[in-house]
């Protein structure tokens, strides 16, 4: 059905605009639009692999759809004849003449070998072990054996996506127990999550010869719990758990009294962003007087590091970075602690080593330097936390620093199709620095990857709700879907379409609202303060974006009372001892009152320009970084679109803070629900389906990884398709790739990762 009424006007679809799509969307879940021949209430479908269309919202409706074709045929009819009336047609929703942009169909990604299942016979299947845990229903392909048996010498065990790295770990394990009867007190078994510990030590349960005191024997753990636990053996009194600083705020708190020296708002520096580079310089064991800012943002950050170093020093408190520096320093001090440890453990396994960082790199070379048994299982390819010090070079160098060691590949996939397997493969071959691997799928259960084409964010979130709940109504569980996207900001539009839907769904702990991201929060507090002139917290929020210091509230209360007005016309009195900044403030009360007045599209540009916002981000100095405000006000007009009153657009955001804050509540209790994360977030997890958002130059790759590759820095675009290569690989069965046509209001390009 390509017609409805809207209004007083006939909506002919085939020459609707993509990008007033969902403008027609909304319209049908509000009851606005009507069926041409039977004037009963017709929705908007907008789903991934059919063509728009509307359809009756009763399900009991029997008509057959609109009887006006003639009339349609006609070019040159200007009227149509429906209920007694003569109707105009149009050819888009609004009546701002835009150029049209037509709805691109969804296709499949093409060119994939066909599918050929090898089976490869093992010398040693025969093996007594092995064949017990055949019995048991545990195989394992000839490579994952050998990366089994090899248990002298240093070995790296490649492991590609879906390879069953866990398995080959655990089996290891055991063999290294019952076959080889190795003193399981001799063995560091280091992961990096506790889960992952934790789910090793059950599997372990379950092998041959293998019970719960073997197990609890071996040293094993993430690296910060075994080596903390070092650090209070030898240093009790030096490393007390009530000295650990836990909370970030409790790290921030130390941080703004160092800020307050450099003269630092606290409401506008980004301190959680300096947390995670003093982390990341920390990490890498740099230390601040090692450090050589490469910008104002790191130069701040130096100075907080050494303030925060010079705080823990002086209190004796500490952090968990400390936890593994500390060791470092402790073994480098005392050499024949070094050489007692060294004796002890004979057998590291170290499970993820892909992700492992300087500090966690030199420590594990201490310790296996002397028997050399180490057993490293990673994947350069799914290398992606290089913000936390992590590096491909260190699986690329393995050989160097472990001279004479051993290498296995394992190249089987048991998670992903075939379709998807080798549609991963090409994107990753395009590295340049990786270890040489292709993927080869075990089975062939699921179609062809799909790229579809939203017009923009909004569209984007309503096609993939869409088609989730089209899979759910034939019968799918909630629980096999998964939507990834590169930034947390990124899942503004599909968290508020899932949150308006029945689905149940997940975020994870630490996502915050959109609305609730330092910039938007700022822009939104005029909005705020233009409803509610009485309001001192807005007030207090739009202080910094006119450079007047927190201090100026009281004044702005003082003069409320002497002037007897709202906190609007107070501004107006403020005296800051700036001819030119007093000048401006005057102006403020005029231009704050009339944003409600308008639409909140054209209030924000009120704010960005008329209002000095667009000047006070670009001097707020993070505009280099990953988190740009200028890209959060770009995605805050994205919103803002959907909405035609200031009022309408702010309880708007004032419900989704709610519902992000139930949502977590929520999150705790389902155990079948859609989840939505960060690439980053599903590293190591697996789904039926998986949606990726934002397939586009600027987001995957993103705006950064670009821009060092144009400065001659190839490493950050290579993370970037390693990312994308993460992401593909959580497919088992469906993947579906959104290519926006257009992101944050401009023109978006494919992904240069998808030119296979």
């Amino acid at each position: 059905m390509k017609q409805a009424i809207a209004g007083e006007k006939l909506i002919e679809l085939p020459n609707v605009s993509a990008g007033e799509l969902q403008a027609l969307y909304e319209q049908g879940k509000q009851g606005l639009l009507t069926c041409p021949s039977c004037q009963e209430q017709v929705k908007l479908y907008v789903g991934i692999h059919e063509q728009p269309h509307f359809y009756h919202s009763a399900a009991s409706s029997h008509c057959e759809g609109p009887t006006l074709k003639a009339a349609l045929d006609q070019e040159d009819t200007q009227f149509l004849e429906h209920g007694g009336y003569r109707l105009p047609q149009i050819r888009a929703i609004s009546s701002d003449k835009q150029e049209a942009v037509p709805f691109l169909k969804a296709r499949t990604i093409a060119g994939a070998p066909a599918f050929r299942l090898e089976k490869k016979e093992s010398g040693i299947s025969k093996e007594p072990y092995f064949i017990e845990l055949e019995e048991q229903g545990i195989r394992l392909d000839p490579e994952q054996k050998k990366a089994v048996t090899c248990t002298d010498g240093p070995l790296l065990v490649l492991s590609g996506a879906g390879s069953g790295k866990t398995r080959v770990l655990t089996v290891r394990t055991a063999y290294m127990l019952s076959v080889k009867q190795i003193d399981p007190g001799s063995i560091m078994l280091v992961t990096f999550t506790s889960k992952a510990a934790k789910e090793m030590k059950q599997r372990l349960l379950n092998y041959p010869s293998i019970n719960a005191s073997l197990v609890s024997r071996i040293v094993s753990g993430t690296f910060h719990s075994i080596f903390y636990k070092l650090l209070i053996f030898h240093e009790p009194e030096k490393w007390r758990r009530e000295l650990l600083i836990k909370w970030e705020w409790e790290k921030e708190r130390v941080l703004k009294q160092a800020g307050r020296e450099l003269g630092l708002d606290e409401k506008q520096f980004a301190y959680d962003q300096a947390l995670g580079q003093i982390g990341l310089w920390k990490n890498s064991l740099k230390f601040p007087d090692d450090i050589k800012p490469a910008d104002d943002f790191e130069k701040s950050c130096q100075h907080l590091y050494k303030y925060y170093e010079e705080y823990k020093l002086q209190s004796g408190k500490y952090d968990f970075d400390d936890m593994l520096v500390g060791c470092y320093v402790l073994f480098q001090s005392r050499p024949d602690l070094l050489q007692k440890y060294q004796q002890r453990f004979q057998y590291f396994l170290v499970d993820e080593f892909q992700d492992i960082n300087k500090v966690q790199y030199e420590l594990i070379k201490l310790l296996s330097k002397k028997n050399k048994n180490i057993c490293a299982v990673g994947d350069d390819d799914q290398s992606i936390y290089s913000f936390r010090g992590s590096d491909p070079h260190y699986i690329l160098n393995f050989s160097l620093d472990f001279p004479g060691a051993k290498m296995i590949k394992l190249t089987e996939n048991y998670r992903s199709s075939h379709e998807i397997v080798s549609a991963a493969n090409r994107i990753i071959k395009r590295n340049t620095k990786r270890m040489d691997k292709i993927m080869k799928a075990q089975h062939d259960k699921g179609p062809s990857p799909v790229l579809f084409y939203p017009f923009d964010e909004e569209l984007e979130a309503t096609m993939i709700v869409s088609d989730i709940q089209e899979k759910i109504a034939k019968g799918a569980n909630p629980g096999a879907f998964a939507i990834l996207y590169r930034t947390h900001s990124m899942s503004r539009a599909v968290f508020e379409r899932l949150a308006s839907s029945n689905l149940p769904f997940i975020i994870e702990n630490d996502a915050e609202s959109f609305y609730q991201r330092r910039v938007v929060r700022g822009m939104l507090a005029f909005l705020r303060l233009s409803l509610q002139p009485h309001d001192a917290k807005a007030a207090s929020d739009i202080l910094s974006s006119l450079f007047l210091r927190q201090n100026v509230l009281q004044d702005l209360k003082a003069q409320t009372i002497l002037q007897d007005c709202d906190f609007i016309d107070a501004f107006q009195y403020v005296k800051t001892g700036h001819a030119f900044q007093e000048k401006k403030l005057k102006t403020l009360p005029g231009l704050i009152r009339q944003l409600k007045t308008l639409s909140p599209l054209a209030a924000l540009e009120v704010i960005e320009k008329d209002l000095g916002y667009q000047e006070f981000i670009k001097k707020r100095g993070n505009e280099a970084s990953t988190e740009k405000g200028s890209d959060d006000i770009r995605d805050l007009r994205v919103a803002a679109k959907r909405f035609s009153t200031v009022k309408k657009f702010m309880e708007h955001a004032d419900h989704m803070v709610a519902m992000v804050q139930e949502m977590k509540q929520l999150s705790k209790r389902y155990t079948n629900a859609i989840q939505l994360t960060t690439v980053h977030r599903a590293k190591g997890l697996e789904f039926n389906c998986v949606y990726v958002l934002a397939a586009v130059d600027g987001s995957l790759p993103h705006d950064f990884a670009l821009e060092s590759y144009r400065k001659g820095n190839l490493d950050p675009l290579e993370e970037e398709r390693r990312l994308f290569y993460v992401a593909a690989t959580r497919a088992k069965h469906e993947l579906y790739l959104s290519i926006l046509q257009t992101r944050r209001g401009k023109t978006a390009y494919p992904s240069r990762f998808l030119k296979m």
